[in-house]
């Protein structure tokens, strides 16, 4: 494990790799004194499970060097600060434009560097780069990003939750859940070999409105906001190439280092009939000690991977 409380800029070692690490004592969430310390600290312990979601998969970061009150950036070009050894891909632009050179994180030095850089929240595509010639390459994946409108919480979005899982599983898909770390749940299965992103995001479509239907006064499959208060918002857009979710165990840039949690079926359905949104609120403190505990809730999504870092 990594010793980041140090106070001034350091050379660590980690996994093999020296680097710089610095202003660790600097405060990111002001409300209650979190630091890049300890955001570090954190990354460092949930690496290891982390990487098998994110190893594969060009990086989109969202950057608060001064914290969360201050203003952030996404990065999706790789900093040209960055170290030789942090692993990057090319992607070519869906318009014969320019493409992004993106960051890769497949090692812990690599999450340790991202970490460093205030990068607090990473985000992730649905497909993994393997050893494709073109990019990006088809979805492995599917997801249901349920975000709650006005008058509704992450209760809402568990009811939703189970009813898109039923869905799923009347297809053949075992799916599972996470928080967003912020305040709504999605929900991911694995897609079947060879699927496109037409059929796919068909799929997420045709899910999204069979439930808006079924559900008039619960659920919306449109994106305006005038059709969502009091509805949770069935987001099927996220299955496309060019598009990215929070990763799992990503923190997130809210007022607390709350994160994006894997969570049992059982959790969200008794979220949804408990009625508490705080049932489903997870700091990285809890969330390295759900892990020690339970293991990664979200191990199907990787099985046939395995993280090439280690603490």
């Amino acid at each position: 494990m990594v010793n980041v409380m140090a106070r001034e800029e350091t050379r660590v070692a980690v996994g093999g790799r020296e680097l710089s690490i610095s202003n660790l004592d600097k405060v990111l969430f002001p409300e209650t004194g979190f630091t890049k310390g300890q955001l570090i600290d954190y990354y460092a312990k949930v690496g290891p499970v982390m990487l098998r979601h994110i190893e594969d998969r060009a990086l989109t970061m969202k950057r608060f060097p001064d914290g969360v009150d201050k203003q952030f950036f996404y990065e999706k070009h790789v900093p040209s600060h960055a170290p030789k050894w942090v692993r990057t891909v090319l992607v070519p632009a869906a318009d014969g434009g320019e493409g992004v050179e993106y960051t890769v994180i497949c090692d812990l030095p690599s999450l340790v560097w991202a970490g460093n850089l205030g990068a607090i929240e990473l985000h992730v595509p649905l497909w993994r780069i393997g050893r494709r010639r073109s990019l990006p390459g088809p979805p492995d994946l599917i997801v249901f990003d349920l975000d709650p409108g006005e008058g509704t919480t992450i209760v809402e979005c568990c009811a939703v939750g189970l009813l898109v899982r039923d869905e799923l599983a009347q297809r053949g898909l075992e799916s599972v859940a996470k928080t967003s770390g912020s305040k709504g749940l999605q929900v991911y299965a694995k897609v079947k070999p060879r699927a496109t992103w037409d059929k796919t995001r068909e799929d997420a479509h045709g899910i999204a409105r069979a439930l808006e239907k079924a559900q008039p006064s619960a659920v919306t499959s449109v994106m305006r906001k005038s059709l969502r208060q009091g509805k949770v918002l069935i987001d099927w857009s996220q299955n496309h190439p060019s598009k990215t979710t929070v990763a799992a165990y990503s923190v997130r840039g809210r007022p607390r280092p709350t994160v994006s949690t894997p969570v049992s079926w059982d959790e969200v359905e008794a979220c949804a009939e408990g009625g508490d949104p705080g049932l489903l609120e997870f700091t990285t403190d809890e969330v390295v000690a759900r892990l020690d505990e339970r293991g990664d809730l979200l191990e199907s999504l990787t099985a046939g991977s395995s993280p090439r870092g280690g603490a």
